[in-house]
């Protein structure tokens, strides 16, 4: 009785953290520095930017790094301030799990977890791909939640829609995003031909004979598809395809991605927007370009196209028309998502996995390319 009497009277007096320095909103994120990882968080109140962390199973927090804060003012009625933390851990062991925590003596994070990255050039890396998940009706989370607990991903791309509506990532490795433009013209022209011109440079970059030597898939990713034979009259329903294209309604003329992604041999187009699965051949200005009536997706003419919306949202299903385009290869309206396996410089593996049916896999292609860049087309 005494014991549970001390117990008591112990916890009644324990030291609570005020709630404005505890971290909230905590995330990492690569820097592209070699062996580095940012730790982000942000706080009401101001405090100290830390982070205690070590390698998984060796001993708890025995490294610590600082960092520095900013403070941001939301500029609503209230003009809310809240302090955005970073902090970054260098010198990490490529590869290896690490556990951390974040915030200062006036609050700690919960305990969490991260792989550091691969920086082999040999790496075989695990995706899963997904678009337009909300958190109404997100039908493939839990499934994904758990797949990634047990550890059958390196990394998730989430192909979401950006202010602008029309956001394209190109990524020739798995260490950085190449390039950002920006499709539609809320924020001008000016900005979009700047992104254009920035992603057309790294396209450059990336195709050097040495560059595409050591890493040779670029495979791009984007919200708004080019192609789609869904049935909502969206852009990529038209011939005349913004994305595609480009317009001719402007001064001067917004330039398309098609041209731009053929002629720097982009391999593999990663879309979302709508909201179903669709796998097509491939293809380049409404043409297919198979690699044979047999074996289609070994060494194509023309890049891949794989549309992956359907992992679940307040707007449930889009529907499809009822003759699919020559293009269209293989499509499903089940909620689901996308896995892809980069297995070595010629493989590529990419399968559909349905919520719908219980995680069954519904649609699979290896897309094999013997030769990359644009002289693979000819």
């Amino acid at each position: 009785m005494a014991l549970l009497l001390l117990l008591c009277f112990c916890g009644s007096i324990a030291a609570v953290p005020p709630v404005g320095s505890q971290p909230e909103q905590v995330h990492i994120s690569y820097p592209g520095v070699s062996t580095s990882m940012v730790v982000t968080w942000t706080t009401v109140n101001k405090t100290e930017s830390v982070v205690e962390y070590g390698v998984w199973g060796g001993k708890l927090f025995s490294h610590t790094a600082k960092g520095n804060s900013s403070v941001f003012i939301n500029e609503g009625p209230e003009f809310r301030a809240v302090y955005i933390h970073r902090v970054t851990l260098s010198q990490l062991t490529p590869a290896a799990p690490y556990v951390y925590h974040c915030g200062s003596d006036a609050g700690w994070s919960d305990i969490f977890y991260f792989t550091s990255l691969n920086e082999s050039a040999s790496f075989s890396p695990r995706f899963a791909l997904f678009g337009d998940m909300g958190n109404e009706n997100p039908q493939s989370l839990s499934r994904l939640q758990k797949e990634t607990q047990m550890g059958m991903y390196d990394a998730i791309l989430h192909i979401v829609i950006s202010p602008t509506t029309g956001i394209v990532l190109a990524c020739r490795d798995t260490r950085r995003i190449c390039g950002t433009v920006y499709f539609y013209l809320e924020y001008g022209l000016d900005l979009l031909f700047r992104q254009y011109e920035w992603l057309r440079a790294d396209l450059e970059e990336a195709n050097r004979p040495e560059n595409r030597a050591q890493r040779p898939w670029i495979i791009t990713m984007g919200h708004r598809p080019m192609y789609c034979s869904n049935d909502d009259k969206d852009d990529c329903t038209q011939f005349q395809s913004y994305v595609r294209i480009g317009r001719n309604d402007t001064k001067p003329a917004a330039p398309g991605l098609e041209d731009l992604f053929y002629q720097y041999g982009v391999d593999l187009e990663l879309w979302a927007h709508e909201h179903t699965y669709e796998r097509l051949w491939p293809v380049y200005d409404y043409k297919v370009f198979n690699g044979s009536s047999e074996e289609p997706y070994v060494n194509p003419k023309a890049p891949v196209h794989i549309i992956t919306g359907s992992a679940g949202c307040r707007e449930k299903h889009d529907g499809f028309i009822p003759k699919p385009r020559d293009w269209s290869a293989f499509r499903s309206t089940d909620y689901g998502y996308t896995r892809m396996r980069l297995i070595n410089s010629t493989h590529l593996y990419l399968e559909q996995v349905s919520d719908d049916q219980y995680g069954k896999v519904i649609d699979q292609i290896t897309l094999v390319k013997e030769k990359h860049g644009p002289d693979a087309w000819h």
